[in-house]
């Protein structure tokens, strides 16, 4: 008869290991040597996950020890509820109680979360169908679940977990929450405060008590971070304005008790006003004093102001870049005089070492290809470390239009003084743009133009779009390709296949048509970093199709000209652009200049036209932007300037607040054949969004517009010109850059045709 060893009687829990030490003490066994081992209990789990955690093997010895460590190693894979071990003869039995599956995780009355995304973060801390169901993972993603729903404002919300048995050993997991109204801000109170009011002061915050957009903006819901941010935006303000002891002393947050409405109270101490009572220059600058000196905005006599200190250590450590210190120190150390108020700073400056750069590395270009990028790059690898050609390749990465963050960052190479590399991180943007345009007016009613555009095609920085308008009375078919680097040296070349047709106003009848075909090629030669030169040349077919109520211009070209009209133009253009930005502008400027000669056929013409584009930061939210543009066209060879080639104003990037291309000369029967001159100007103050922070990607701006367009031989009168004032919101969308604006006309004349509102994505000014 076969002996049996007495069961080694250990039950214990994840962390009980000091369960086993016990359980150890209270079933000391003989030892005996393990001729096979047996496990019993499994439902779901692999045996080969037992044998390969147990620390015993056939042919050991059994010690308790070994027994113990067993255990451990069983529970440690949190696969269990219970892990028994048994001896049947010379056989370890190892006996498990499987922790039950998880079936499915459900989420319920939750509304202010996506459901995907909490799935996705129960998934992250192991809470996902299929997986060993534990306890304590479920009551932690009840607490966080509760704690995001705090961040939130919703003081009141409730979760409760429930577990439900199903079939084969698994479990339902939903969560019920209760979300509750959030908690909103009812008072904001700043004590200690006598230089400024303390409305001036509240005004600082992007947390309010509440407003007519707080709906959208939730400006009036507590949050930390937001605290913290505008805790650091009354800091900033009192220092950038002499008080340099400034401080907060503490932040009171209070919950009424039906945890519906908070109060925050700031105590603060503003410490006396200082005034720069002189500033001075210490340690390595290079030997060009005079040159750092020139970069200090610290004036003496001038109130204490910690934000021109930092733009002036900023401009110094910039300068030092130039010449290769990317590791310079600029310190600005303040001597006091409390007695009479006044600081000195001395601007001490370290240039460490030169370096230059080994690596460039590029990281979130998942689509865009590395080449793209690096060819813009005018800092390149192994050579010196130059501020000016980092801060440009920026510049011109940002300019390219494919991302809608570019940050480059310097770091250093361990065990390499002199060397850094460079990590230039991109944000991709969706660069398939849909451009939609629609404007309506009581004449129009609602007009609509619709265009498919690609950049960066298959992440080569190529360019293909399609333009389509299916209007009724204007319809347009271009398909254009650009190449930015038709040539390893940057020349661009773009190929241009058009068809358009163009019929008159509802208002005006008529059937009809000029119908222009064609194609052109154009190349840009940069000649600068900022500068390109195209030229390029085509050819351009336009027959004008006799119909009812056709303007007296057009039949009278047609009866001198025929119908059909052959131009051959060669083109010739400039640009410059220096702007941060192409998409959201806040610096530079940007000019553009362009004309056309058809040297053959019917058409025989000169066209011109200039653009220039201005923009000023007033500080870190507002801009001043200025845009103009002028051209004018002229009949060469004793030909009039044909008329299916005038320029056209009014509406979206001319003279807002009137209908889209109305402006200037009419026919007799009322329709708008534009003019051979055109002039147009316009001013915006661009700002921040209400409660979008310091987010260039959505914007509201105030316009001036004037302008107008006048015949070939009618003089340049400025008294004719048409003007509007009004409002406008820019959002740089996933489908393109969305400009709505309504316009108020300030000058107009009778017959104008008005159009207040309008938008369209796709367009500037």
């Amino acid at each position: 008869m076969k002996k049996h060893f007495p069961r080694l009687g250990v039950r214990a829990a994840l962390a009980g290991a000091s369960l086993v030490i016990l359980a150890q003490a209270a079933w000391a066994l003989d030892p005996f040597k393990v001729q096979d081992i047996r496990v019993e209990g499994l439902q779901r789990v692999e045996p080969g996950t037992i044998f390969a955690s147990l620390p015993l093997r056939i042919g050991d010895e059994y010690t308790d020890e070994k027994g113990a460590a067993a255990i451990r190693a069983l529970f440690a894979l949190g696969l269990f509820k219970d892990v028994r071990l048994e001896a049947s003869g010379s056989v370890l039995v190892v006996v498990v109680e499987e922790r039950p599956t998880i079936a499915e995780v459900e989420f319920s009355g939750a509304k202010e979360f996506d459901k995907d995304q909490l799935k996705k973060a129960m998934r992250d801390v192991g809470l996902a169908e299929g997986r060993p169901y534990d306890q304590a993972l479920a009551d932690r993603a009840e607490q966080e679940l509760k704690r995001q729903y705090i961040n939130k404002s919703l003081y009141g919300a409730e979760v409760v977990t429930t577990v439900t048995p199903v079939e084969r050993n698994r479990v339902n997991l939903t969560f019920t929450v209760t979300e509750g109204e959030p908690a909103k801000i009812k008072d904001i109170s700043i004590v200690g405060n006598k230089a400024f009011s303390e409305s001036t002061l509240t005004d600082l915050f992007d947390l309010d008590t509440g407003g007519w957009l707080s709906w959208y903006t939730k400006s009036d819901r507590y949050s930390r971070a937001k605290l913290n941010a505008d805790l650091e935006t009354l800091r900033s303000y009192y220092l950038a304005r002499g008080y340099m002891e400034f401080r907060i002393d503490s932040t009171q947050v209070a919950i009424s008790p039906d945890k519906q409405a908070i109060s925050i109270i700031v105590n603060v101490t503003e410490g006396p006003r200082y005034v720069v009572s002189g500033v001075e220059l210490e340690g390595n600058y290079l030997n060009r004093d005079d040159e750092f000196k020139s970069l200090v905005t610290i004036r003496p006599g001038e109130p204490y102001n910690a934000d021109r200190i930092t733009e002036t250590t900023k401009a110094f450590t910039d300068h030092f870049a130039n010449f290769g210190y990317a590791f310079a120190r600029v310190e600005a150390v303040p001597e006091v005089d409390r007695e009479n108020n006044r600081v000195a700073l001395v601007l001490r400056a370290d240039p460490a070492r030169r370096a230059y750069v080994r690596h460039i590395n590029i990281d979130g270009n998942n689509r865009t290809r590395d080449e793209v990028i690096r060819r813009e790059f005018r800092q390149y690898e192994a050579s010196w470390y130059d501020g000016d050609k980092i801060r440009l390749s920026r510049d011109r990465v940002d300019r390219l239009g494919f991302f809608t963050e570019v940050n480059v960052e310097t770091q250093e190479v361990p065990g390499a003084p002199d060397q850094v590399d460079l990590l230039v991180h991109v944000v991709e943007k969706p660069t398939g743009m849909i451009q939609i345009g629609a404007g309506f007016s009581s004449a129009e009613r609602l007009s609509l133009s619709f265009g498919v555009k690609q950049d960066n095609i298959f992440g080569s920085g190529n360019n293909l779009g399609l333009d389509i308008n299916t209007g009724k009375f204007n319809r347009t078919a271009v398909l254009s390709t650009t190449d930015p680097y038709f040539t390893r040296d940057g020349i661009s070349r773009t190929l241009d296949v058009y068809y358009r047709t163009t019929r008159p106003y509802r208002d005006q009848g008529g059937d009809y048509q000029l119908v222009t075909m064609g194609g052109s090629v154009r190349f840009g030669v940069p000649f600068s970093e900022v500068d390109t030169v195209y030229f390029g040349g085509g050819v351009e077919q336009t027959r004008i199709k006799s119909g009812s109520n056709i303007p007296a211009a057009y039949l009278a070209y047609a009866d001198a000209y025929g119908d059909r009209s052959l131009a051959v133009p060669l083109t010739i253009g400039w640009s410059r652009d220096d702007r941060d930005s192409a998409l959201a502008p806040n610096v530079g400027r940007y000019q553009r200049l362009s004309s056309e000669l058809s040297v053959a056929g019917d058409a025989r013409y000169f066209k011109a036209s200039y653009q220039y584009q201005q923009y000023i930061p007033l500080n870190k939210q507002y801009t001043l932007a200025f845009n103009g543009e002028i051209g004018m066209g002229k009949g060469v060879g004793g030909r009039p300037f044909p008329v299916f080639k005038n320029f056209y104003s009014g509406g979206l990037g001319s003279v807002r607040g009137f209908d889209q291309g109305t402006l200037g000369p009419r026919d007799v029967t009322g329709a708008s054949l534009g003019g051979a001159k055109k002039l147009s100007l316009n001013v915006e103050l661009i700002a921040p969004f209400p409660g979008a922070g310091n987010d260039r990607t959505l914007r509201w701006f105030t316009f001036l517009d004037a302008g107008n367009v006048y015949g070939e031989h009618e003089p340049w009168r400025l008294n004719e010109l048409r003007a509007s004032v009004g409002l406008g919101l820019s959002w740089i969308s996933p489908l393109g850059p969305l400009r709505i604006a309504w316009g108020q006309p300030v000058r107009k004349f009778a017959g104008d045709k008005i159009q207040k509102i309008q938008f369209q994505i796709g367009t500037t000014f």
